[in-house]
């Protein structure tokens, strides 16, 4: 089945109707934002971080238009300030974290990245009782407790529509649960969840346990503000939300994430903490934290791929889920891992099978050239 994509999706036909017609909308207008977010000029550098040369690397939810210019420039700055401690700096960073959010900066706990809060929160809360969760979330940090020996998931099923099934749930939160653990957008699936229905499940949930809100994928979402749970906190409810600099800021290799909760619980995190977070990291996260025009061009981008994906899947008849994130999920009607290897020899990396969804592939967002690459061998790849 040929199917040939160009770098302006200038294609014929109602399959080139259907795409173009869906990129147009998303990358009018960029030409600035790409001037003054370059992507990265050829270098002999060694290959020590991110794919090889040939590689379209779309398998972990990676953005590969950061860190900014901001945090680069901190970082340097920071490289030269090596040789000291970076207490202050982890001060400043929660300091502004808590002045965008209307919290106290005792709210905060900073960690590196999101991962090491999550496992701190599993090792704390699964000693208690069993983890109550979604059957697919991201689960890696609480299998890190589970595979200590200190904590069990109880999982509940998707709803039909693969959505959280924030009543079935509820229904399994008791006085010995330890802790309730959501994705909010989902990983692997992408949704939001509805911000009413979800606020208020989590507040009946809290009343009786901590409620943890992963919210790594929030600012991608298309209303963060609307969909977040940051206000429960505030409120006083017993939630804890997490957020990182790993997604829209581009620093998934920096390593840099924070928890938003009431400051006792904050300072239990905080605690858990292996050593102090990088310097560099910290300082990237300064950087850039306020860049907005960095913030709206990464957003940008990711949109712009995303909506690429989606038109593929759709010209195609696949069923793909309402992503608001990084990655789209979507079932190709054959095994994912055998997609997964059909794609890797064509230089495309995506991710293979989540527990028994044999048939639904994650394909993340990267630059815009290596989306086209996935684009342009899906056809070839579900028609084999």
């Amino acid at each position: 089945m040929a199917f040939d994509i160009s770098r302006r999706w200038v294609l014929t036909g109602a399959v080139g109707a259907s795409v173009a017609c869906a990129t147009a909308c998303t990358t009018s207008g960029t030409a600035a934002a790409e001037a003054a977010f370059p992507a990265d000029a050829p270098s002999a550098e060694p290959e020590l971080l991110g794919p090889r040369g040939g590689v379209a690397l779309l398998s972990r939810n990676e953005n590969p238009y950061g860190p900014a210019p901001s945090a680069l420039k901190m970082i340097e700055y920071a490289g030269k300030k090596g040789a000291y401690y970076p207490d202050i700096a982890g001060k400043n960073l929660a300091a502004m974290i808590a002045e965008r959010h209307g919290v106290t900066p005792d709210m905060i706990a900073i960690t590196t990245g999101s991962g090491e809060a999550l496992c701190a929160i599993a090792l704390i809360y699964g000693q208690k009782g069993p983890i109550v969760a979604p059957r697919l979330f991201w689960d890696t940090t609480a299998l890190y407790a589970v595979n200590l020996g200190m904590a069990e998931i109880d999982r509940v099923p998707l709803a039909a529509d693969m959505s959280i099934d924030l009543s079935a749930m509820e229904a399994k939160v008791t006085s010995e649960t330890g802790l309730v653990q959501l994705c909010n957008p989902n990983n692997p699936t992408g949704m939001v969840l509805d911000p009413e229905t979800l606020k208020a499940a989590v507040k009946r949930m809290s009343a009786t346990t901590t409620v943890l809100v992963d919210e790594a994928y929030m600012e991608l979402a298309n209303d963060p503000d609307a969909n977040t749970c940051i206000g429960l906190v505030k409120e006083g409810h017993n939630v804890i939300v997490s957020r990182t600099f790993s997604k829209i800021y581009g620093m998934a290799g920096i390593r840099v994430g924070y928890t938003i909760s009431s400051p006792e619980t904050a300072a239990k995190i905080q605690s858990t903490s292996m050593s102090w977070i990088s310097g560099v990291g910290l300082a990237a996260a300064i950087g850039s934290y306020n860049d907005t025009a960095f913030l709206d061009f990464s957003k940008g981008k990711i949109v712009e791929a995303r909506e690429m994906i989606l038109a593929t899947t759709g010209v195609l008849g696949l069923e793909s889920l309402p992503s608001q994130t990084n990655f789209v999920y979507f079932k190709s009607g054959k095994e994912a891992n055998a997609v997964q290897q059909a794609m890797k020899e064509k230089g495309v990396y995506i991710r293979g099978q989540y527990m028994d969804y044999n048939e639904w592939t994650r394909v993340s967002m990267g630059k815009i050239e290596d989306v086209e690459r996935f684009c342009k061998a899906l056809p070839e790849v579900v028609s084999a």
